[in-house]
């Protein structure tokens, strides 16, 4: 779990002054950013409760991952949240929005580890999203990365993963890093960001080499890292040291106490 925030921690200096450098230095200003934050919340959530759901469920799920959401928010509402995003967390309401963005499938890593079965994963992504990002590129996105990593962490290939998320969401997985990168741009649409971080991913050779390839295209660098280490993480089950105590130290201790919770009920290796 502990991959996700590693990797937003890491792409959260490189948002804000692009790279396309692979050998990028890891910055002195690296900060968590609202991509741990909302992870954390994601976490809690289902700490709270992990019951299965159907579709009847998914509006009453959907209100539980919401609550969280607004709450965590308030702990750090400065952590870089979207004008739209910080609209209504900050709200007394409970509205829905229909955002595209990527804000969904960037938090969407705890559910693979969580849940036991592809439906589940799937249903869980969707509910996670309906009051942020009810939209269906968004929705596709959030279980993409989750499906990613539920297979990751189930043993399954590199190929296979490919294979079904390419079949099952339609995604364009077949681009190499080096092709994508010259004119790969800043876009958190979902449908632009999400394949090149499960790219990042599919194309790597470790933990690291993963998040290097999503900060290295120059785009989202934050949240995509933090697609592309939460999928890392759980096929590799290792996160270098160097990279571990470079990072330790400027994650909020709210967000460290939560992802240790989990990682500890979930028994997250790495």
């Amino acid at each position: 779990m502990f991959g996700a925030v590693f990797g937003d921690i890491i792409g959260s200096y490189y948002e804000f002054y692009p790279t396309k450098d692979y050998h990028f230095s890891l910055h002195p200003a690296s900060s968590f950013t609202d991509d741990s934050l909302m992870t954390a919340a994601v976490c809690r959530a289902i700490l709270n409760n992990d019951d299965d759901i159907n579709s009847f469920g998914l509006k009453k799920r959907a209100y539980e991952y919401a609550v969280q959401y607004k709450r965590y928010y308030s702990l750090c509402p400065t952590a870089g949240f979207g004008q739209m995003f910080s609209a209504w967390a900050s709200s007394k309401e409970m509205y829905r929005q229909n955002s595209y963005a990527n804000g969904g499938a960037m938090r969407a890593v705890p559910i693979g580890y969580a849940y036991h079965t592809l439906e589940q994963v799937m249903l869980q992504a969707k509910a996670s999203c309906l009051y942020t990002h009810d939209h269906p590129d968004a929705i596709k996105g959030a279980q993409a990365v989750a499906v990613a990593v539920f297979l990751a962490r189930s043993g399954e290939s590199k190929a296979s993963i490919k294979e079904y998320l390419s079949k099952k969401f339609r995604y364009a997985l077949d681009r190499t890093i080096d092709e994508i990168r010259p004119h790969y741009q800043f876009d958190c649409k979902a449908s632009y960001s999400v394949p090149p971080a499960i790219i990042a991913f599919l194309e790597s050779e470790d933990y690291e080499s993963a998040v290097r390839n999503a900060v290295s295209l120059g785009g989202d660098a934050d949240t995509m890292a933090c697609i592309a280490g939460g999928i890392a993480e759980a096929y590799y089950h290792e996160i270098p040291q160097s990279i571990a105590s470079f990072c330790r130290s400027r994650i909020d201790s709210a967000i460290y106490s939560t992802v240790k919770e989990f990682e500890q009920k979930y028994q997250v290796q790495a």
